[in-house]
């Protein structure tokens, strides 16, 4: 979770995937480094790697449209048409949020935390 939330390396948990952490520097939104200057690991692991972040991209938006709407709907009593439009503003403004926290999901789906991948790296460039 920690590097779900973060955007660390999911291996190590040392540095941040993106060049720049901040989100909603829109330019640079889908920059990152190609490895982890600590452990070693390719964040692209091949290429288009990432275009399945888009299939979990749809499931966070679909959680953050629902949670837009209960709290417009439900705990502000808004009528449907200004839920509605709360919706659209709670993804328009978190977009860059979203992709960033779908990118972070889909490689912790293949990529297991190592305590010790540190210390292995440093082992095998040493050798």
């Amino acid at each position: 979770m920690y590097s779900i939330l973060t955007g660390n390396c999911p291996r190590c948990h040392e540095e941040s995937m993106y060049e720049n952490s901040n989100p909603y520097a829109l330019s640079k939104i889908f920059k990152m480094n190609e490895r982890c200057s600590h452990c070693g690991l390719k964040y692209k692991i091949e290429p288009s790697f990432f275009y399945g972040a888009m299939y979990v991209s749809y499931g966070v938006g679909i959680a953050f449209a629902v949670a837009a709407f209960v709290i417009s709907f439900l705990f502000l009593g808004s009528s449907l048409p200004t839920a509605f439009i709360a919706i659209v503003g709670t993804l328009v403004v978190f977009m860059p949020v979203i992709i960033r926290l779908s990118r972070n999901i889909w490689i912790n789906f293949f990529v297991k935390y190592d305590p010790n991948s540190v210390k292995k790296y440093e082992a095998m460039a040493k050798s």
